[in-house]
């Protein structure tokens, strides 16, 4: 390799000129960029839509008599589920939210993002980088060959770069990664939002399916006591082995109800047991013992229709999407701007490695560099028009989010409370179908009736019993369903942590 010439290389020190005299340069230089005016932020500035919704939930009209009423009370749900009184409840959803897979997937994706927003933050600041050299160069002033005689070159220094973000292109940009940070973290609470609801839901579902296990056990002692009766009375020739056959018919059409919740309780454990990270079976001999379906507390506070814009993480996600969006408008205009550059490199060369610094070359060199687009096919134009778009998309999902929100409460609010009007009528049924079972019996024994209405009685009590412990499920299920619907599960204090 050959070497270029003296005069090619970067410029040396003057004798007269400093480290500290160029450190002071540097500082002035720096002063006079502070001076450029990078206030200059182009594009829309974000503002959040204004919440078009009810002062009041419609369907809290204040007409229902139910035990258990939704009231328009403000009260921290973060964790409703401690309504319940339950501790096995309380238990499951707070190991589900420590232990679920879901979760851990949606906080690597917020700490990716906060990544991802680091390294947009970092275009802010100047970039330095050091670089050595050791190789040889070709001797032009050799009397032979330059490529037979040729130099030793040591080499070492530092260059610095700063892109001076005078209309907001960085600003703007890392606007946008705060948003996206904001869109993962509200992800993240959704999911925990879902996840306590789930685990509520198939914890109610387990107990129910015990309940009903209970019930058709119970009912199947009294169909074989009945069995058993309708066989003596049949031995005395007192009535026909019709009554004998329809008595057996009714046991073991109960006995084939008892299956189908032993799979429903077992499938529920299951469920609980993926929904804590575990396998599957991991749950089952501590979930084994009957437990009662939890009871709802007396009064589910609700609050305001325009604090659901800030409890739902749903609402707070497709608002951050909107932020970022709107952001990425003023990126895509600042692409239409001059972009200024400035840079600066500072080393030292010498061609022995053993007296690198008393004998070196010393150089330096600064300056600026300004690029602004002249022809560029309509592409940054047709990209402003792109980040429009996105951001009218944006705003409309944004009010359809809001919209499907407030519907979903209110429904979630009028299912509960209609429910437990059906669970209340549902348990006089059973007041009644159990007296009624019981005077049946009593008139089936002394014969003042037939063996029918025993069967009848009988079997409108076991069905009302079921229905009855479907309706217990249901409203608590309604529950779990409201306090999801209004975004509890996660503390709004906890948002940016």
């Amino acid at each position: 390799m050959k070497s270029p010439p003296t005069s090619a290389l970067p410029t040396q020190f003057p004798k007269t000129l400093s480290m500290p005299s160029i450190a002071l340069r540097a500082s002035l230089v720096t002063c006079a960029i502070c001076l450029v005016p990078s206030s200059c932020t182009v594009g829309p500035e974000f503002k959040a839509p204004e919440s078009s919704a009810n002062p009041a939930w419609s369907s809290l009209d204040g007409t229902s008599s139910a035990p258990s009423k939704p009231i328009a009370t403000s009260v921290d749900i973060a964790r409703w589920w401690a309504a319940f009184n339950d501790p096995m409840l309380t238990s499951l959803v707070e190991r589900a939210t420590a232990g679920n897979l879901e979760i851990s997937a949606a906080e690597a994706r917020m700490r990716a993002a906060r990544a991802r927003r680091a390294i947009t933050g970092g275009a802010q600041l100047p970039s330095v980088e050091a670089h050595g050299l050791a190789g040889k160069q070709p001797d032009f002033n050799s009397t032979s060959s330059p490529f037979i005689d040729n130099d030793t070159l040591f080499a070492a220094g530092f260059d610095a770069s700063w892109e001076i973000d005078i209309f907001g292109r960085t600003r703007r940009a890392v606007e946008a990664s705060d948003a996206d940070v904001a869109i993962a973290e509200f992800d993240l609470r959704d999911v925990q939002v879902s996840l306590a609801g789930e685990v509520a839901t198939n914890y109610l579902r387990l107990r129910a399916a015990q309940e009903q296990i209970g019930i058709i056990s119970r009912n199947i002692e009294t169909e074989a006591a009945a069995y058993e009766v309708a066989e003596k009375l049949h031995a005395s020739q007192l009535v026909t082995s019709l009554d004998v056959s329809r008595a057996r018919a009714l046991l073991e059409e109960t006995r084939s109800r008892k299956p189908i919740f032993e799979s429903s309780a077992r499938d529920a454990a299951y469920t609980l047991g993926v929904l804590l990270g575990g396998d599957p079976s991991s749950l089952l001999a501590e979930l084994a013992p009957i437990g009662q379906i939890p009871a709802v507390p007396a009064e589910i506070p609700v609050g305001l229709p325009s604090e659901l814009l800030q409890r739902r993480p749903d609402i707070r996600r497709a608002e951050a999407a909107l932020h970022a969006a709107t952001a990425r408008i003023g990126v895509a205009v600042a692409e239409q701007f001059p972009r200024l550059s400035l840079g600066a490199a500072i080393g030292t060369r010498n061609s022995d490695s053993g007296d690198f610094a008393g004998l070196a070359t010393n150089y330096w060199s600064a300056g600026g560099a300004v690029t602004a687009p002249i022809f560029e096919g309509g592409r940054i134009k047709a990209n402003i028009e792109l980040q429009k778009s996105l951001t009218d998309s944006a705003l409309a999902e944004y009010r359809q989010v809001v919209l499907l929100a407030l519907r979903e409460v209110e429904v979630a609010i009028t299912d509960f409370t209609q429910e437990q009007a059906r669970r209340a009528a549902l348990d006089r049924a059973v007041v009644a179908g159990t007296e009624a079972v019981a005077l049946a019996n009593a008139l089936y024994a002394v014969g003042r009736t037939n063996f029918i209405d025993v069967l009848a009685a009988q079997r409108d009590l076991l069905d009302n019993e079921e229905a009855l412990a479907r309706s217990e499920q249901l409203v608590g299920t309604n529950l779990v369903a409201l306090y999801k619907s209004l975004g509890g599960g996660w503390s709004i204090a906890s948002a940016g942590e």
